[in-house]
């Protein structure tokens, strides 16, 4: 289903609430393991956005961006959450209605030779005509479509273009840039994360200067397309420890985008990290 939205170019959302596996693993526990599956577990070249949540009240705000996400650039949208966020509980202001973002969508008009995959040249999102709307009807289903035309094509040449097309889409989706946390501003080693790690590292990180070490951090919430500036946070600390609760699945992809030889800390107990074992890892890279 997920490859047919890939396909097809209209939004969609799927929450991805972790948890121990595989298969029924270890339900009621809490993992990262489903990374690499939402990146690739797709037959052929089918990019999507994925994108994750730190904390119980983070689910509110990014699954804003997931809707986002979703509607300006016409993709299937991943939001992670796992099994540790899920239990979890804090306070939440509920926002005012009025300062939410504007998520409306702006259908495609009757007109004459509609062209369903004729593309916006800032998002390369195609429009997004309701079904049925007499006069601009144009095919779906999990067929490769022509440019513009979204006539279904077997043509190599128009298959090549519009993989590379829906790849770009996906690349050239705006996120922000990740923020670094770095008092000292000359911290050598870099403590990173994503989705429910934030609360563990941070205290760590407390913990860690508490006791006069110079450390950063630094969490990342968008997983593809990566924050503009990961590249150059990554260039600018020797040491990177990214502590997940898989065998180093984001380690593997930043390894391979970066160059950037990750120091990883893994662990697949079904349990959140403990600051005094994160305390404990970054300790013998501080000293190393």
């Amino acid at each position: 289903m997920i490859g047919l939205g890939v396909m097809l170019e209209l939004p969609l959302i799927i929450i991805d609430v972790q948890r121990g596996g595989p298969s029924t693993g270890l339900p009621t526990k809490t993992e990262q393991a489903d990374l690499l599956q939402v990146m690739f577990g797709r037959n052929g070249e089918s990019p999507v956005a994925v994108i994750a949540t730190s904390t119980p009240s983070d689910c509110f705000e990014m699954a804003m961006e997931a809707a986002r996400i979703a509607t300006t650039y016409r993709v299937p949208t991943f939001l992670l959450s796992d099994g540790y966020i899920a239990n979890g509980t804090e306070p939440w202001r509920i926002p005012d209605v009025a300062t939410l973002p504007d998520l409306s969508v702006e259908f495609a008009k009757v007109q004459e030779n509609f062209a369903p995959y004729e593309r916006n040249p800032e998002t390369l999102a195609r429009p997004w005509a309701i079904p049925g709307t007499k006069g601009i009807e144009h095919r779906i289903g999990g067929l490769e479509k022509a440019d513009k035309t979204g006539e279904i094509s077997y043509e190599p040449a128009n298959h090549d273009f519009m993989v590379r097309t829906r790849a770009a889409k996906v690349e050239g989706i705006k996120v922000p840039d990740i923020i670094v946390d770095d008092p000292s501003g000359d911290a050598t080693v870099l403590f990173l994360g994503w989705g429910s790690t934030f609360g563990p590292i941070s205290a760590a990180v407390q913990a860690l200067r508490d006791n006069g070490e110079k450390i950063a951090q630094a969490h990342t919430k968008y997983l593809n397309p990566f924050p503009s500036n990961l590249g150059a946070l990554l260039e600018k600390y020797p040491k990177v420890i990214l502590p997940e609760m898989n065998l180093g699945q984001l380690a593997m992809l930043l390894r391979a985008r970066f160059l950037k030889d990750i120091i990883s800390y893994n662990a697949v107990r079904g349990m959140p990290f403990s600051t005094a074992e994160l305390v404990e890892a970054a300790m013998g890279v501080l000293h190393d």
